[in-house]
């Protein structure tokens, strides 16, 4: 079996994910318990409830995926884990006892950038993805575009100044009452809708700076809500298709338009690359992979179960790591925040909300 074996964890949100990945990018075993259920009666993910389910299922996803795998903990080279950015409750679990199973078994630990594990993901299925590549890192919390110089090595050229993509279509799916989790709703619901029907902003497109910013969308949209329940109680099924449609529309050319434009600021050359959770949304990829091809580049994405949060994106980053000798201190803390460009400014905009994230 080709080395190095690492066994990942992930623990940073509402999802508990085990795997276990070999250095011929093989996932040999993925396990994964989802909590939408423990939060869609919230609307969102409550942080207590999700890090009480991953102490529940965390140690039965281990043993599940070492059986699956036919390995002993003993067999694995390292053992990987999420370290940060997330909810610290669940990052704690994840991370404590990945240190446990480290120390007990006399394996080095790799504390993982969950950030890093997004960028990484697609040369988990794409041997051919070399360094550098731009990326656009997009997800419910997260919104920028990235030079990927290597491992461990990241030039943010741009970032939201206030919402996040994945947090905006969260939003929108809460106005039109869609349920959580919000993101798929909306794709599935804008498939059926007219994106022209209503006139929505398209913040930052055109602007000389590469930063992003939703919250004026997200506004927009709900001023046509409320237009719409002044006029006749709220909108009907017809009226929130064509506003989801919309909403997705004006996400696509404000991404296209920041891209675009990081495209030429970035690596001559160089392939852009789409990862993070809304990189699932089929109708971003589609647009994205036409700047692309019009730019002359190489486009990639991760397959859809790679997108969201999953335990094998962080053992292929734990690969990636290990193979460079970058291993961890078993009191490497975990972080609520942990930016991968550490030595870029912050940026910040009316809602004071940083990139730092």
């Amino acid at each position: 079996m080709p080395r190095p074996i690492v066994l990942g964890i992930e623990t940073s949100c509402d999802e508990t994910a085990v795997a276990l990945v070999d250095g011929a990018r093989r996932v040999l075993a993925h396990k994964l318990v989802s909590q939408i259920e423990d939060h869609a009666a919230y609307g969102g993910v409550v942080p207590e409830i999700a890090a009480r389910a991953h102490i529940e299922h965390l140690d039965r996803l281990v043993k599940a995926a070492l059986d699956d795998a036919g390995l002993a903990l003993g067999d694995v080279d390292a053992v990987a884990a999420t370290a940060g950015p997330g909810l610290i409750g669940g990052v704690m679990v994840g991370l404590v006892t990945a240190k446990a199973l480290a120390l007990a078994a006399g394996k080095p630990l790799v504390a993982v950038n969950h950030l890093e594990a997004h960028a990484l993901s697609p040369r988990l299925t794409d041997p051919d993805l070399g360094f550098p590549y731009l990326l656009l890192l997009v997800s419910g919390g997260h919104c920028q575009t990235l030079v990927v110089e290597g491992v461990g090595r990241y030039r943010r050229l741009g970032s939201t100044i206030d919402d996040a993509v994945g947090e905006a279509f969260d939003k929108t799916a809460k106005l039109m009452g869609l349920g959580y989790p919000g993101g798929p709703a909306v794709e599935r619901l804008a498939a059926t809708g007219d994106p022209m029907r209503f006139d929505l902003p398209r913040p930052f497109v055109g602007d000389r700076s590469l930063n992003f910013s939703f919250s004026g969308l997200k506004s927009a949209l709900r001023r046509q809500g409320e237009r719409l329940l002044a006029e006749r109680g709220g909108p009907v099924d017809a009226d929130r298709a064509d506003l989801c449609a919309a909403f997705q529309a004006a996400v696509a050319d404000c991404l296209a338009d920041r891209v675009a434009r990081a495209l030429d600021r970035g690596p001559a050359g160089a392939a852009l690359v789409v990862a993070g959770g809304v990189a699932a949304n089929q109708a971003l990829r589609a647009r994205l992979a036409r700047v692309a091809a019009d730019a002359g580049r190489a486009f990639q994405a991760p397959p859809l179960w790679l997108c969201t949060d999953n335990g094998a994106m962080v053992a292929w980053a734990g690969v990636e790591r290990f193979r460079l000798g970058f291993t961890d201190p078993l009191d490497v803390p975990a972080r609520p925040r942990w930016p991968l460009d550490e030595a870029g400014a912050p940026v910040y905009g009316g809602g004071r909300k940083g990139a730092k994230a």
